[in-house]
């Protein structure tokens, strides 16, 4: 579990504000990994001197970008195909519920039509 530092989360929010719950965790979640990474390295190289840090932070980063983790490209495509993909659900929940809706509707009417209609051989002039 990655703990994500408000830093982080307000970072996020003000630079993908529309994007979904989903997207913004793992993105949160993503740059923390990346300070971790460079804080390990970091930690790695031994004594926090200037030059050990810049290296271990250099080298961080040339891994992620090596690695391609984090391309911005790919993360608008990303938020694109999931956009589409909640688009489509939504549409596909709410043609659910208007088809549930008329058959529900439409069995009572039927009920309705069952319980007023006069039975067979009755006389409704009493």
């Amino acid at each position: 579990m990655v703990e994500v530092s408000p830093e982080t989360e307000a970072l996020v929010n003000q630079e993908m504000p529309n994007a979904s719950d989903v997207l913004q965790q793992e993105t949160m979640k993503l740059f923390e990994a990346i300070k971790m990474r460079a804080q390990s390295e970091a930690q790695a190289a031994g004594e926090f001197t200037r030059e050990a840090y810049l290296k271990a932070v250099t080298q961080a980063r040339e891994a992620v970008e090596k690695e391609k983790l984090f391309d911005p490209t790919e993360i608008e495509r990303s938020i694109n195909l999931l956009q589409q993909d909640l688009d489509k659900n939504w549409n596909d929940m709410v043609k659910q519920v208007t088809q549930l809706g008329d058959r529900v509707s439409s069995a009572a009417d039927a009920a309705w039509k069952a319980l007023t209609e006069p039975l067979p051989g009755s006389d409704d002039r009493k």
